[in-house]
């Protein structure tokens, strides 16, 4: 089993209902949130913090009693940061294929027990898709560190 990705599967409940009948995006951000954790856990070992959730696009509506597919896996390591690609994929049970309902990158920072940030090894790209991934990543980091200091006047 590799350990730069974790999938969880489970179906979605009526207690994750909207107004609208489908699926709470809050619930779907929990989910996100959870395997995204797992994820950068395993890959680091450590007790890790979110430090960013970003461009989270919801494609296609979840529909209750879906069966719901979370993988998350890593697509780029920085000194103590973890970045997190997270897909979120559902169907009907009577389906044969997961449609994607959800895509984000999640980042987290490896902490120690003081909260201070540590060290994480670091994840190499084996693959050319995961090449474009790691790519991807950076240039996202690129775009958070601009809007940031778009941002900064108003913190």
């Amino acid at each position: 089993m590799e350990d730069n990705k974790v999938t969880f599967q489970f179906i979605s409940e009526p207690s994750d209902v909207n107004f609208g009948g489908k699926v709470h995006g809050g619930a779907v951000m929990k989910w996100i949130d959870q395997t995204a954790y797992t994820c950068a856990r395993t890959w680091s070992g450590t007790y890790c913090v979110t430090v960013y959730v970003g461009g989270i696009r919801f494609l296609k509506p979840v529909s209750i009693g879906d069966l719901v597919k979370v993988d998350a896996y890593v697509i780029h390591t920085g000194n103590s940061s973890i970045h997190i690609a997270v897909d979120v994929y559902s169907k009907n049970l009577a389906d044969t294929s997961f449609q994607k309902t959800t895509h984000c990158v999640i980042v987290f920072v490896s902490v120690d027990q003081d909260g201070n940030p540590q060290a994480v090894r670091p994840w190499t790209p084996m693959t050319e898709r995961q090449e474009k991934l790691s790519e991807y990543a950076q240039r996202l980091t690129k775009l958070r560190d601009t809007i940031s200091k778009e941002m900064q006047p108003y913190f």
